[in-house]
């Protein structure tokens, strides 16, 4: 009897953290579908805290200080007016525990100067890296790359 309850709670056991490995990629998909693609929502403050921690952690290279949530929160709040239609989308998501790799692509038609740039009905489209940790159904940890350069040149691009 006792090896049947214990194959029982081990099947338990895989399924809450299946259950709860799959709450956390949704986690991750909303916050390129709530968060990075609304940036000129008024409630963009609400949606990140849906799924980002408080403590949330930003590393996109290792010579600018990590960013906070608030931090962020100015950054894209800026971004929304600059290039209203800003789009994130999913190209992969891999999975390793609570770690997600997501390769994703942006698109956007900026409307005032970006990256140096004069609006000119241009349009970018770039490729982004991002490695997430989810924890307690929130994002704590984002590691990012993404192509601004490519963003630039295409926007300069004659």
């Amino acid at each position: 009897m006792n090896k049947i309850a214990s194959q029982i709670a081990a099947a338990t056991l895989a399924a809450t953290a299946s259950s709860t490995q799959a709450a956390d990629i949704d986690v991750v998909r909303n916050f390129y579908q709530s968060v990075l693609s609304a940036t000129s929502t008024p409630d963009l403050a609400e949606r990140m805290a849906a799924v980002l921690s408080p403590d949330w952690r930003s590393i996109g290279d290792y010579a600018s200080p990590e960013k906070t949530r608030d931090r962020f929160l100015s950054q894209l709040q800026a971004m929304g007016t600059t290039a209203p239609d800003l789009t994130w989308t999913i190209e992969e998501i891999l999975q390793d525990g609570n770690r997600f790799i997501v390769r994703g692509r942006a698109f956007a038609t900026p409307v005032k100067p970006f990256l140096g740039a004069i609006p000119s009905g241009k349009s970018f489209e770039i490729m982004a890296i991002d490695i997430h940790t989810v924890e307690n159904s929130r994002i704590v940890m984002s590691y990012h790359v993404e192509d601004w350069l490519g963003a630039l040149e295409q926007l300069k691009a004659e």
